[in-house]
């Protein structure tokens, strides 16, 4: 790939403070993604969890052909694995399929079975932190779906960011946005959306370690529920 501009953490700065004067948050978003095309060409990509196909449809709007990168983790649900069918069939979108060094039987043989229940930051960090740092290290700048409504820890969540561990530019254009702006936007472009959300899945991550929450949870309670844990290890 070819690097256009070399990211700094200066850079990330001015564009945040440029982009935080978009008041409406589809414009503020597809301004966002369409800066970092152009800015950053095929070296940027973004992330999807596969809970709906909300930032697909908004990157591949602005950047069509836009990689997205999905970490296969291999303990997803059924479901997702449809969602990630399904929105790579419908957008035009250049699915970038993530896998783990192990198979799920491998880490089993080397670490013992259901590691998530007994060190899951290490599984995280096997099945999704280590697969996504090296595959980004062939990119310049990533983006993500994260908004500051969806958790306390999300809540000082730039437009964009400089992200130090991986010494790149992170942009995460749905900052801003509420989960009703979610919502309409879903509705009006009839977005793919992961048919667990109907369940009461606010947020989806690997299967052994989700669950739906009940009203007036915090979006991301059904994660890791009953631990001292709330990310897995990319956002932090």
């Amino acid at each position: 790939m070819t690097t256009s501009i070399r990211p700094t953490e200066l850079l990330a700065e001015a564009a945040d403070a440029w982009f935080q004067g978009i008041d409406d948050p589809v414009e503020q978003a597809l301004t966002v993604l369409k800066w970092a095309g152009s800015t950053f060409g095929e070296d940027f990509a973004i992330t999807s969890s596969m809970a709906d196909g909300l930032l697909s449809h908004l990157a591949s709007t602005a950047i069509p052909g836009v990689h997205v990168i999905f970490l296969d983790t291999g303990y997803h649900f059924a479901e997702t694995i449809g969602t990630r069918e399904w929105i790579t069939s419908v957008l035009p979108i250049t699915l970038v399929n993530v896998l783990p060094r192990q198979t799920v039987a491998e880490q089993d043989q080397e670490f013992g079975a259901r590691l998530f229940e007994r060190d899951p930051d290490l599984c995280c960090s096997l099945r999704k932190v280590q697969p996504l740092a090296q595959t980004l290290a062939g990119y310049t700048a990533w983006g993500s779906g994260i908004r500051r409504d969806e958790s306390p820890s999300r809540a000082d969540t730039r437009l964009i960011d400089w992200d130090a561990k991986r010494g790149m530019i992170k942009i995460n254009p749905l900052a801003a946005w509420t989960q009703a702006d979610v919502d309409a936007y879903t509705q009006q472009h009839q977005v793919p959306v992961n048919p667990l959300v109907d369940f009461g899945f606010a947020s989806i991550g690997c299967a052994p370690c989700t669950r739906a929450v009940a009203p007036g949870e915090d979006a991301r309670a059904g994660r890791w529920s009953g631990r001292n844990k709330i990310e897995c290890g990319i956002h932090t």
